[in-house]
């Protein structure tokens, strides 16, 4: 196939490197659909382990974050590496900013709609609320793991809320509590993904996610990532213009990222609000739009040129 990206047409070959993590050697599912778009316009691509101490990253043109789900426990690991990787995309510094979830607190600041939250550090004692479901989970985190869902009206719930806290704070690690909201269990959650443009960040597809936290964190290894139930969705108006709001007020600006994932639910009034923006590592659910993992392949071609 020649398109007017093809890297074929530019002169020599630009290795790409697809980084994921040791228990996903081979990519997750979804990214060999990556793969193969950028093999078919004839890029060298390497599905590359992050922490493999024998990989030389400056053999690669761009090294493109995946799936290395396994960084929450070892971010301050994971964020030192990303800075000495070149042309890493997305760039190391969106990366620090984004693998810490306070940064939905400068994302509140700057006007965008996001999920009330309470912040608790390590030596922070927490009183949980009489009544009312919230969900409680790390600062870092991905793929909801260490997660939990509680009514706090429930002793029991009350007290596995408190022990989860307690959990994360003895592991050194920083938490956040959210009030449920609801709808996700209707209505579900909204991702919506971007791909670099040369206008900045374009548009591409977006998923209905299902509820995925259905009671408290017991604190047993989930794995790499919960189960998900994904559909595709076409966004509303609202949607897409909070997503952009989100989107212009990124530290780097919105030309930056290569790709995004703007995550939303509808809040009490039914408006949609952020729950996360999805800049290091996000599933992009590529199998859910026909056209999106070519459209991914344009952006990462256009970076090579």
């Amino acid at each position: 196939m020649t398109t007017s990206f093809d890297i074929r047409a530019t002169r020599g070959f630009s290795r790409v490197a697809l980084v994921t993590c040791a228990d996903l050697p081979n990519l997750d599912p979804d990214d060999r659909l990556l793969r193969t778009a950028l093999a078919d316009r004839g890029v060298p691509v390497d599905a590359v382990v992050w922490d493999d101490p024998t990989v030389d990253w400056a053999g690669y043109r761009l090294a493109v974050l995946r799936s290395p789900w396994d960084y929450p426990l070892r971010r301050a690991e994971f964020v030192a590496w990303a800075a000495t990787v070149p042309g890493l995309a997305n760039p190391a510094d969106l990366v620090r900013w984004n693998t810490d979830k306070r940064y939905l607190r400068e994302l509140a600041a700057a006007g965008v709609p996001t999920v009330p939250t309470e912040w608790l550090d390590p030596a922070t004692s927490w009183e949980p609320p009489a009544t009312g479901q919230y969900v409680i989970k790390p600062v870092v985190g991905a793929g909801s793991r260490d997660a939990g869902r509680y009514d706090l009206a429930d002793p029991e719930h009350r007290r596995l809320a408190v022990a989860h806290v307690a959990r994360l704070q003895a592991a050194g690690r920083d938490v956040m509590v959210q009030p449920y909201l609801s709808a996700v269990e209707t209505a579900g959650e909204t991702g919506l993904v971007f791909f670099a443009g040369p206008d900045g960040p374009a548009f591409s597809h977006a998923i209905r996610k299902g509820a995925m936290l259905d009671g408290p964190d017991h604190g047993t290894d989930a794995g790499l990532f919960r189960p998900e139930r994904i559909s595709p969705r076409t966004p509303s108006e609202s949607e897409l213009a909070v997503a952009e709001r989100v989107l212009a007020a990124l530290p780097a600006g919105p030309e930056c990222p290569l790709y995004a994932r703007v995550d939303l639910i509808p809040g009490p009034d039914g408006s949609p609000v952020l729950v996360e923006v999805e800049l290091t590592e996000p599933s992009l659910f590529l199998a859910q739009d026909p056209g999106a993992a070519e459209r991914l392949a344009t952006a990462i071609l256009a970076r090579l040129a």
